[in-house]
């Protein structure tokens, strides 16, 4: 997308230019020795942040296992304690979850939303909030690109109204708003209905404790079935969530009950031996499945999946006691590589924000370096505007800047923007109003014009327009819509009276056929000396520059030829004569000093022109200066900034050239009077004044 970014309101950020990437989720404690607090805790964060859907088997299938029970004299075994914590640049730096498809517009994002299953309620948070973000992140671009049509049509940015201008993206945000609010509600609706879930399987899990109980504090009397305490265990693990203040303290009173139990039962080494190669096998699998995310492409991905292993593991039996050592190595190995990519992964972001962020200053001090007194006139400001459009457009290609300071040069840039778009409307509106100035008087000088084209006083009424004509030309621009029509008007009226003039005057008609056949001479002596250049025939020295000076200036003095027959000679004979004078190296710029020389001796000004031409070349290696010093920051952007190194490198030859040709305007004031150059032929568009 590549449209103006205007003021402020108009460069609104992408939602994710001002959010900073989701941090990762927090890693749970990796020690078997881990306490059950902290099991609970875990298991809480997870059940606040992703609740799960209304269906109760997704409840039960989404919800984190609780740990079995060895069957030995002790509850839990001591295993090496390791605790994976996420590293500072993971607590500082967020991933943003990308969508399973490519959306390419916020409609798309209303399609998305409208297909998600069951109103949206098992999709992700942060997927949700993907969404949203897109769909604004287009949305506004969308709107940035209506009101930068309007204000670049000469309109005020203030007088732009959404609902007038674009109803249908006005339209577009109403249906995502009803969407998102049916989403929120049917979300709300089962995060209700979990915790009633919730509600009843802490009933059902305090009436399996009462039960455990009972049957403990009876051991005494009735013989404890070790089958009844394995169908107490199994019911146990088939209740799932609980609400979350009370998920530690059950889980305290059940490992109590446990405990209680295996002392009274005192099993034999049997028992416990069968529970130890159980768990052996558990925490094998878990190890295997730990050591193939090694190979899963998206590292956040298999980051979590490793945390939901650890919870696994640490709610595994314990196994055999030397076996201990060596199967937690393994699994704590299999989870340092995934760890380590990581950190990688997060370092290489915060690598790259870094870098983004050099980048961006550097724009945000080009746009603020721009000279605001040096545009003068529409070119220069449209030119400028170029520039600008291609800084936004680089802007947009980088990614985000680091967290702490991605909104601060976000609003440096979208400031320095406002400032030039604002400085462009003024000028505009300014010259707009110099425009309308400018043709009411040229439309005074065709009235003018008019009332004297059917003069018969020649030489008096010639004097006159002459002088309008003059007059004209010291007029500046008028409305380009305007601006043929009443140029026509006015050599309307001129053409007629000297088209009157020269039917009245016959004798005059015959000199101007003798003009003309003088020229046609001068033509065909300048077509003979270009076919002596061709063939090598002519020398090119002093005479052959003087001879052609001499036919210069001969032309110069011939006066006026037949109307219809002007434009066609004069092309001839300009051809020649530039052809000419290129062969003899005497370049366009060389000639425009030598006639700005002439023109200003003539003057008599000369003392004057040059302090004007001193300043001008000051401002024009201050320019310049201010070129080189942002190609600097330029030279190392990324591909897609190019073109706009390209454009400045252009910019910057353009400078030079002219700085070199000012100076040799002074060097030409500086010297003493030479043989006067031929000065340049009268352009075809040059307005005729008439002859005496």
């Amino acid at each position: 997308m590549e449209e103006e970014i205007v003021k402020g309101e108009e460069f609104v950020a992408a939602p994710e230019e001002k959010e900073a990437v989701q941090a990762p989720a927090e890693v749970v404690d990796t020690s078997a020795e881990a306490s059950a607090e902290q099991v609970e805790a875990s298991v809480e964060e997870k059940q606040v942040v992703n609740p799960a859907p209304v269906v109760e088997a997704e409840i039960e299938a989404a919800s984190e296992p609780v740990a079995e029970e060895a069957v030995a004299e002790t509850a839990a075994e001591p295993e090496p304690t390791e605790t994976v914590e996420p590293t500072e640049l993971e607590a500082e730096t967020e991933v943003e979850a990308e969508p399973a498809t490519v959306l390419t517009s916020g409609a798309d994002v209303i399609a998305k939303l409208k297909s998600l299953p069951n109103f949206g309620v098992s999709i992700a948070r942060d997927e949700l909030e993907h969404l949203k973000q897109a769909f604004y992140r287009w949305h506004n671009a969308a709107i940035s690109e209506v009101k930068d049509a309007f204000v670049a049509a000469g309109n005020d940015a203030d007088a732009f109204v959404p609902a007038d201008r674009c109803p249908e993206l006005v339209a577009e945000e109403e249906e995502f708003k009803e969407v998102m609010t049916v989403i929120r509600e049917k979300r709300a609706e089962a995060q209700k209905e979990l915790d009633r879930i919730r509600e009843q399987n802490l009933l059902r899990k305090e009436a399996i404790l009462e039960r455990l109980k009972t049957m403990i504090d009876n051991a005494d009397t009735v013989p404890v079935s070790y089958d009844d305490f394995q169908t107490i265990q199994q019911e146990w693990r088939e209740v799932k969530d609980v609400p979350p203040e009370k998920a530690s303290e059950l889980w305290k009173t059940y490992q109590s009950y446990t405990e209680r139990f295996y002392d009274i039962r005192k099993l034999n080494n049997m028992f416990r031996d069968y529970d130890f190669k159980k768990n052996l096998e558990v925490k094998t699998q878990l190890c295997e499945q730990a050591e193939k995310l090694a190979e899963e492409p998206d590292v956040v991905v298999a980051f979590r999946q490793l945390q939901k292993l650890h919870q696994e593991f640490r709610e595994a039996g314990p196994v055999a006691k030397e076996l201990r050592e060596e199967i937690w190595n393994r699994f704590k190995e299999a989870s340092t590589v995934i760890n380590r990519r990581h950190q990688q992964y997060f370092e290489e972001i915060k690598k790259t924000e870094k870098e983004n962020l050099e980048q961006k200053i550097a724009i945000c001090e080009i746009m603020e370096s721009i000279d605001y007194d040096a545009l003068n006139g529409y070119a220069k400001w449209n030119d400028k505007t170029q520039e600008v459009l291609a800084l936004q457009g680089k802007w947009k290609s980088l990614g985000f800047a680091p967290k702490k300071q991605n909104q601060k040069v976000f609003e440096r840039f979208r400031a320095a923007c406002d400032v030039f778009f604002t400085k462009k409307a003024e000028f505009f509106k300014s010259t707009k109003e110099s425009l309308s100035a400018n043709l009411e008087k040229k439309i005074a000088l065709c009235e003018q014009a008019e009332a004297l084209k059917d003069s018969t006083e020649w030489k008096a009424t010639a004097d006159k327009l002459a002088a309008l004509q003059k007059e004209w030309r010291s007029i500046g621009a008028v409305p380009k819509k305007q601006s043929e029509a009443v140029w026509k008007r006015f050599m309307a009226a001129c053409d007629a009276f000297f088209s009157n003039r020269n039917n009245a005057t016959s004798s005059q008609r015959s000199e101007e056929h003798k003009n003309l056949a003088a020229k046609k001479d001068i033509v065909t002596t300048l077509k003979n000396l270009s076919d002596q250049l061709e063939q090598g025939v002519q020398d090119m020295g002093d005479d052959f520059s003087d001879k052609l000076r001499g036919l210069v200036a001969d032309w110069n003095s011939i006066g006026h030829v037949p109307f219809r027959d002007k434009d066609k000679l004069y092309k001839q004979y300009r051809s020649l004569v530039d052809g000419l004078f290129d062969k003899l190296h005497v370049s366009e710029s060389a000639r425009r000093v030598s006639s700005f020389r002439k023109r200003v001796s003539e003057s008599g000004n000369v003392d004057r022109e040059r302090e004007r031409l001193l300043q001008t070349y000051e401002r024009v290696k201050n320019e310049l200066k201010t070129y080189e010093n942002n190609l600097g920051f330029l030279s190392a952007s990324s591909k897609s900034g190019n073109s706009l190194l390209a454009e400045v490198q252009r910019k910057m030859e353009k400078l030079r050239a002219d700085a070199d040709e000012i100076l040799e305007k002074i060097k030409s004031l500086d010297k003493p009077a030479e043989p006067e150059t031929p000065a340049e032929p009268e352009t075809p568009e040059t307005l005729e004044t008439p002859e005496a």
